[in-house]
């Protein structure tokens, strides 16, 4: 029997998400390799691809696609550059998993969306790695088989040590609730509808005008009611929790409570400091998962409709901070190819 030959991925972006991403399709994932690394950082690039054999650096990304040893594409770079190497990779019908955010913004999503039904097929699989996380996974598999009842609300915890140094208050909700807004819609079956952004009074660890933490709830087709807290500088380390509360019962996941420790007067155990440890095991499945995909010819996972759906509901979040109220969640009509 003949062995495959292996996924050829360009990886676009090699900081320290593509880098990562690198480093997995090197070491952890099967019937893959990377045979391009882009990033308009020249040494930067060059450092990354002189770790692995017979992968070529790139400054341009539409270049690196038009390679012929270029079979798909991992986008990891800043979200503004999304757009246009997404495009460039649609143009060229190439699949692509596309870290978060699909594209910052509604309007240059349904510009990929468009691109994409164009070509009548998925081609896309958008970065939503939590739907990959064991514990998520298994709440959605209990909430699938109906035992808890109809959910009615969801409670959900996202904190993280300290904010990176660019971070704004628009960030906590564009780029950190984001992921909320996507494990909602996936977990509930249903579309968020309207954000409401509740603002405490700033934490004395925060960053000068950074309006840290925040407390977001959304509303449902559906008629549940999700609520976000949103804490980017808790001092302690990352958490991730979720419950949901349902008709005949409750489930919760996050707790980290794999291990608990006794010892020298103290019981307790160990809290994640960043995302990339929490959610390791998320990203090496989401990865694995795409890359059998590929190699069969299917798309599975988030869409760009997921992407599109959560930048919408997240610009609606970041009208709800900046102008007080509650605000409306406009979605284009959803199109037979998702």
């Amino acid at each position: 029997m003949t062995q495959r030959a292996p996924l050829r991925v360009a990886v676009i972006g090699t900081g320290k998400m593509g880098a990562d991403h690198v480093r997995r399709i090197e070491e952890v994932v099967s019937g893959a390799r990377v045979s391009a690394v882009v990033d308009v950082d020249a040494e930067r690039a060059k450092a990354v691809a002189a770790g692995v054999d017979g992968c070529t650096a790139y400054t341009d990304a539409a270049t690196a696609l038009a390679a012929a040893d270029v079979d798909a594409v991992l986008i990891a770079s800043s979200g503004p550059a999304h757009e246009a190497a997404l495009l460039a990779a649609l143009d060229r019908d190439l699949p692509v998993l596309c870290e978060k955010p699909l594209t910052p913004d509604s309007a240059s999503a349904l510009r990929v969306l468009e691109a994409e039904r164009k070509l009548g097929h998925r081609r896309v699989q958008v970065g939503f790695m939590r739907r990959y996380d064991a514990e998520y996974m298994k709440l959605k598999s209990l909430l699938e088989t109906g035992q808890l009842g109809r959910p009615l609300m969801v409670h959900n915890r996202h904190r993280n040590a300290a904010s990176p140094p660019f971070f704004t208050s628009d960030m906590l909700v564009s780029d950190s609730v984001a992921h909320e807004t996507d494990v909602t819609r996936w977990l509930l079956g249903q579309e968020i509808t309207a954000v409401t952004v509740l603002r405490p009074r700033p934490s004395a660890n925060a960053p000068e005008d950074l309006q840290d933490p925040q407390f977001v709830v959304f509303e449902t087709d559906g008629g549940a009611v999700v609520d976000v807290e949103i804490f980017v500088n808790c001092g302690f380390g990352y958490q991730v929790q979720a419950e949901v509360v349902c008709e005949r019962g409750t489930a919760r996941i996050g707790d980290g409570h794999a291990m608990v420790t006794n010892m020298a007067g103290r019981w307790g155990g160990t809290i994640s400091q960043d995302f990339i440890d929490r959610f390791a095991d998320a990203y090496d499945r989401e990865l694995q998962v795409w890359v059998d995909a590929t190699r069969r010819g299917e798309v599975t996972g988030p869409s760009t409709w997921d992407g599109y759906a959560a930048a919408a509901v997240c610009e609606a979040g970041v009208r709800a901070l900046n102008e007080g109220g509650r605000v409306e969640v406009e979605l284009v009509d959803r199109p037979p190819l998702y």
